[in-house]
């Protein structure tokens, strides 16, 4: 099985502070990185470290060959990355002294997907294999209709959340992936308890990974639910903690594991992740996250 992840791919410029910068404030850092990241580079990232056979769809721009090499020294497949005359898109992040991070996202590339190319991607998909997709591309819609046109299931990772677009695809999702906050605005609710309770009242046919922080996660799908408590670790860095949980996840459930145990898998790999800086340098491997779990039994 195979899993399309049509994602972005930034190159990440982040800056260490001891706060956010404030209006009209200048404020020096005394360190930078240029890290790969986006979503879906980071997803993809986290999809082939924890085994899964995965093929990212996107697009940079020519000059940036390094972010393909990088992605393919980590595993990923990167024949379905288009280079086109389009600024690779990037992101400028702080991040504070206690784990704290604000990001300004330029979309460039990221936007540049062609109807074309998603044809030519998914032609050669098949029934059991995956689409994932997230918020930092265009065509979401049109990706998923041509997904559900050849039998394949779509995983939806709606970050950053546009309510009215992720309401508008829902039925063509078969498991939306979203963090407490992204749930709260999607239902319109102003806690989370309110938010578990409501979200399978208002989809009961829809599959959801909510993951709820230092609370861990929640899944429900209509017929079941799964609640899986978190691992306690000192974060330096919860850049791509989400990213790095939906990979693992989903490449477990890909490989047969039970919901449950794909989840504490996923769970082991975001807490690892957060304990380092950076974004797709942060995700762990297979081996550190058996070993990882066999401490924690």
């Amino acid at each position: 099985m195979t899993i399309y992840n049509v994602g972005s791919i930034n190159l990440d410029h982040l800056y260490q502070l001891d706060h956010f910068v404030r209006p009209g404030e200048t404020m020096a850092s005394d360190h930078y990185q240029c890290l790969l990241g986006g979503k879906g580079a980071n997803q993809s990232v986290a999809l082939a470290k924890a085994g899964a056979d995965v093929k990212h769809v996107g697009a940079i721009h020519h000059s940036d060959q390094s972010v393909v090499t990088q992605l393919q020294s980590l595993g990923v497949d990167t024949s379905l990355i288009r280079q086109i005359d389009v600024p690779t898109g990037h992101a400028i992040i702080q991040l504070t002294k206690e784990a704290e991070n604000s990001i300004i996202l330029y979309q460039g590339a990221n936007h540049a997907l062609t109807e074309e190319q998603v044809d030519q991607v998914l032609e050669n998909a098949q029934q059991g294999d995956w689409v994932l997709l997230q918020n930092e591309t265009n065509l979401i819609e049109y990706v998923m209709q041509k997904a559900q046109q050849q039998g394949v299931k779509v995983a939806f990772n709606p970050a950053p959340m546009d309510v009215a677009l992720t309401k508008q695809v829902l039925g063509l999702v078969d498991l939306l992936i979203v963090n407490e906050v992204e749930a709260m605005d999607l239902i319109g609710t102003p806690d989370i308890d309110t938010t578990i309770t409501a979200f399978p009242d208002a989809y009961p046919d829809l599959a959801v990974l909510m993951t709820l922080g230092k609370a861990g996660v929640c899944y429900f799908n209509g017929e079941e639910r799964i609640q899986v408590e978190a691992f306690s670790v000192k974060a330096v860095d919860t850049t791509a903690a989400g990213d790095t949980f939906i990979g693992f996840c989903l490449s477990a459930m890909m490989q047969g594991q039970g919901m449950a145990e794909s989840i504490r898998r996923a769970c082991a790999a975001s807490a690892i992740c957060v304990t380092r800086l950076g974004a797709a340098s942060s995700i762990p491997t297979q081996q550190e996250v058996t070993e990882f779990l066999a401490q924690h039994d």
